[in-house]
């Protein structure tokens, strides 16, 4: 790819996002990845720049209105950036493909090779240490709590939590994506950081429950 072709591509980029948790970092830490995986694979590494560079340019649409899909939008969006500025339908519409796929959708799982290797590397920007800060940047910005209590005044560790929170959120998908990567580098980029976050997660789990058994049962002593 030409330098100028990729400073177009990466200049609309960064006038589109705008989402703490999604923004241009997160972008170029997928692309690196997914051209750290691709080492190994017969794929087309424009098609799969572009998809990289591309593939969170509607967050801030559906930051906006939850009912978007960033996905969907985004991959229309793209194919008409791409459309505008003279790349070819069969390119644009490659790139709209692997953008439309990057999202945790059963019904629409990524079918070719530049597209498993933006999913794959998408997701492994939620394992490990890097995955549980920007969960904790995500559900903060969305004002939703760490954690919920249980009936009897203990934390819950997510699994059965009602409302939203980060241990829901960790219980229901971080801990899961170690087993859903499409290319056998990215599952062993994915499995390096995995102690990590179950490390974190635990602690975090223990020091929090702590203070509301041991701590509460000190209070109610005084209480009368």
């Amino acid at each position: 790819m030409k330098k100028e072709t990729f400073a177009l591509l990466e200049n609309h980029m960064l006038s589109c996002m705008q989402d703490a948790a999604h923004d241009k970092d997160h972008v170029y830490r997928v692309l690196y990845m997914a051209m750290e995986i691709a080492e190994n694979e017969t794929v087309n590494k424009d098609v799969l720049i572009a998809a990289c560079l591309l593939h969170d340019i509607a967050r801030k649409d559906q930051l906006e209105n939850p009912a978007i899909c960033h996905a969907a939008l985004g991959a229309e969006k793209a194919e008409a950036f791409l459309l505008a500025n003279g790349f070819a339908p069969g390119f644009a519409a490659h790139v709209r493909n692997c953008i439309y796929t990057h999202r945790f959708r059963k019904a629409s799982p990524p079918a070719t090779m530049e597209a498993k290797i933006l999913f794959d590397a998408d997701k492994l920007d939620v394992a490990g240490a890097i995955g549980i800060a920007r969960t904790l940047l995500y559900r903060a910005d969305a004002k939703e709590p760490l954690y919920t209590l249980m009936a009897d005044g203990s934390v819950s560790d997510g699994t059965g939590d009602a409302p939203p929170s980060f241990f829901h959120e960790y219980q229901f998908k971080l801990k899961n994506i170690y087993d859903r990567f499409y290319t056998e580098k990215a599952r062993q980029l994915a499995e390096a950081r995995r102690q990590a976050a179950e490390d974190f997660c635990r602690s975090l789990y223990e020091e929090m429950n702590a203070a509301h058994t041991a701590g509460r049962t000190a209070l109610n002593k005084e209480i009368f």
